[in-house]
């Protein structure tokens, strides 16, 4: 069984895998670390679209890339990673994602009027279940609350 967790960075560990693992005590036999970045191009190459590279110890960062008016499709990016040695069976791939909620306070920095504005733009923003096309029956969000 593949666990696909996303992040938005390219380097270093995601969140959601930390959370994981302090939450599980264990690491799964095959972990891929996924950044999806949008170029500043209306369509990427679809032989530039995906880079998978090998870290040893079954884990594997994959970078897919996506032009502006294009939308991320996960399963399908995944699919593709099986030329690299990577074989990723939907049925049996799970996604990790990580997910913030904003909250106002009253601490120094921006202004009181503009962290609710942002916390409630953030609640109201698509989630990446949809935004990735990833099946909702195979996703497992990781947590935590960001003070403003």
């Amino acid at each position: 069984m593949v666990k696909v967790f996303l992040t938005g960075r390219p380097e270093g560990v995601p969140p959601a895998l930390l959370h994981n693992i302090k939450h599980n005590h264990m690491l799964h036999e095959t972990v891929v670390l996924l950044t999806v970045t949008t170029e500043d191009i209306p369509r990427v190459d679809p032989s530039d679209r995906l880079g998978v590279e090998e870290l040893g110890q079954g884990f594997y960062r994959v970078r897919g890339h996506y032009g502006f008016i294009e939308e991320p499709d996960i399963p399908r990016l995944l699919a593709g990673a099986a030329e690299s040695g990577l074989v990723v069976a939907p049925e049996r791939t799970s996604y990790f994602l990580g997910r913030e909620r904003v909250l106002a306070t009253s601490r120094p920095g921006m202004a009181l009027w503009r962290e609710h504005l942002f916390a409630v733009l953030s609640r109201n923003a698509v989630g990446a279940t949809s935004y990735f096309q990833l099946p909702p029956n195979r996703v497992v969000e990781l947590g935590a609350q960001i003070e403003l």
